[in-house]
């Protein structure tokens, strides 16, 4: 795959943002005026939290954000605007008398000494209520994906998000509902609500264990009493739990945790940013899940990037790239997300430039390169006992380390045929001087091309001048 996200989508969040400010400094003494640490301020840092936390995810994530929100006539409104434009993220602001949602944290090392908040909860008005539902009717259509981020401070009204929801539902957009309180009835219909375990325990009405099976009962419960059409439970360490035509319980990754402020607020967004690109559910919650085992690893919140994902995906693709079981899985994933599969074939005994540059030109032909590698059987039938010179998993990951292939699958036939009749690629490609009708396997491919050898490079000459040195 060339990119993470090959485009660049529109992502609408809607909901409360909050600005949050951490004074960072050293604890040495405790005050003399009453038994409280004192701590000497070192950095004072402006971030950008809540659904304002959401937005900052998705535009590191390379995608377009627009934010809709509630903030106050005050400085720390004026602060949250320019950090919005200094992150390219658009937004609407519905202007209150409340003050603009605001979080101090205190603190020394990576331990929060103390926290002061500035809100107030804006009382229902229609007035309000009308501005909010103008601006989201103003940018719907100029979207690809919606996320509704709840931190019960009073934006996502029931009537609100009942709106949203349908006019979604109506055109067929995602509405991705992050929530807070105990009244879900607002957001019945949604595509998919992603709470923690200690949210689905208040909805739900009584202590729900951390444990596989006490959360699909009570995911399985809620998912079809609000009538969502997917629902996803995060579990701190135990990983996420999706629930979807099937339930899938996906591992946490090992990292060390600094601070999960704002945990939530990147598995969201990510997911927004692979469904929106083309992923399926899974495969944008499985990328979520990596994403939040990345910034619970920061102090503060931090959003995602955009590089710091695409290198955890490449260490995974790394260890992962050799298939040896689920072939059919991967298969089905790669055509639900709609990429364009090539497929070539080889010994692959010496890497050498030809090899190399042919690899290169049939990667240009799709979205992902499968190669298939002759096991150390078949090419000693095709090529002589005295091939290959090394040996397949020598050869299989030597293939799996280069940038332009996706995946590996060895091979025990002569030929191709069985796994290309299981793949059924978009291309097939052969090097050399092959004729197409003398291929096997094009009757599974929608189209066959034949890319030249370079002359000068071959494995046999390369063996035969390493023979003669």
């Amino acid at each position: 795959m060339n990119k993470l996200f090959s485009q660049e989508n529109k992502v609408l969040i809607v909901g409360d943002a909050i600005l949050d400010i951490y004074y960072s400094g050293k604890v040495d003494r405790v005050s003399p005026e009453a038994p409280v640490p004192v701590v000497q301020v070192k950095t004072v840092s402006n971030r950008l939290g809540g659904a304002a936390n959401v937005a900052n995810n998705i535009s590191k994530l390379k995608g377009k954000a627009k934010l809709i929100s509630f903030s106050g006539n005050d400085n720390n409104s004026q602060m949250l605007k320019r950090m919005l434009d200094e992150n390219e993220i658009d937004y609407n602001f519905v202007e209150t008398e409340a003050p603009t949602i605001t979080k101090i944290r205190v603190i020394s090392g990576a331990q929060q000494i103390v926290r002061v908040d500035f809100e107030e909860y804006v009382a229902f008005s229609q007035n309000l209520e009308d501005l909010k539902i103008k601006y989201v009717d103003e940018n719907f259509d100029d979207t690809d994906i919606i996320i509704l981020s709840d931190y019960d401070k009073g934006f996502v009204t029931e009537t609100f998000c009942k709106h949203i929801i349908e006019k979604a539902n109506k055109y067929n957009k995602p509405i991705i509902v992050d929530p807070k309180g105990k009244n879900w009835e607002k957001y019945r219909n949604a595509t998919i609500v992603t709470p923690n375990v200690k949210e689905l325990s208040e909805i739900i009405g009584y202590s729900v264990e951390n444990e596989d099976l006490a959360i699909e009962k009570a995911g399985l419960e809620i998912k079809k009493r609000f009538d969502f059409k997917y629902l996803l439970v995060t579990r701190s360490e135990k990983g996420i739990t999706f629930f979807g035509d099937s339930i899938e319980h996906i591992r946490t990754i090992e990292s060390e945790v600094f601070d999960v402020s704002g945990a939530g607020d990147t598995v969201v967004a990510t997911i927004a940013r692979g469904v929106s690109a083309g992923y399926s559910w899974i495969d944008s919650i499985e990328l979520a899940n990596k994403a939040a085992g990345i910034v619970v690893s920061k102090i503060g919140t931090e959003p995602i990037t955009y590089s710091e994902l695409e290198y955890s995906i490449q260490e995974f693709r790394e260890e992962n790239k050799i298939i040896e079981n689920d072939l059919e899985k991967i298969i089905n994933k790669i055509k639900e997300n709609k990429r364009k599969i090539v497929f070539t074939n080889g010994c692959f005994d010496i890497i050498h430039k030809g090899h190399i540059k042919y690899l290169q030109e049939a990667k240009k032909l799709g979205d992902i390169l499968i190669v298939g590698l002759n096991s150390d059987k078949s090419v000693k039938r095709l090529k002589g006992p005295e091939r290959p010179v090394k040996n397949q998993d020598e050869r299989a990951t030597i293939l799996s380390a280069l940038e332009m292939v996706d995946y590996v699958i060895v091979f025990n036939d002569d030929t191709p045929y069985a796994i290309l009749e299981k793949i059924k690629p978009n291309v097939l490609v052969k090097g050399g001087d092959y004729k197409i009708e003398d291929i096997v396997g094009t009757e599974f491919s929608q189209e066959t091309f034949v890319i030249p050898f370079i002359d000068g490079y071959s494995t046999s000459s390369t063996i035969r001048k390493i023979k003669l040195s």
